[in-house]
């Protein structure tokens, strides 16, 4: 009997495309702009926000970003819905002895 497992919920990042759209294509154009809405990030941070996908993200950040980029939170978030494999019903045990290979047993007075 095989448990049905729920699907992982993941996102994509749009940052990057959002701001090329808009003829932004340096990281550090969002510096000052940021700022300007109260969002005071490093010139690492910024990079990281815009070339990586990030893990958490400040909503004050994001409105500040949605601001600039005079778009919505959908247009830079795209949640994506995978689907897990299913559990295999082979356990570890009978795996590992269809792998691992055997020992040649050589007969006596066997020459070549």
């Amino acid at each position: 009997m095989s448990a049905v497992r729920a699907p992982k919920v993941s996102y994509n990042w749009h940052l990057r495309m959002v701001m090329a759209a808009r003829g932004m294509f340096a990281t550090s154009d969002l510096l000052p702009l940021l700022a300007e809405r109260g969002v005071v990030l490093s010139r690492e941070q910024t990079y990281r926000l815009v070339a990586k996908v990030p893990e958490r993200l400040n909503l004050t950040t994001l409105a500040a970003l949605c601001d600039i980029l005079e778009c919505g939170p959908e247009d830079l978030i795209e949640p994506v819905r995978r689907q897990p494999a299913p559990k295999s019903t082979t356990s570890v045990r009978s795996v590992s002895r269809q792998t691992v290979p055997r020992s040649a047993r050589v007969a006596p007075g066997f020459v070549r």
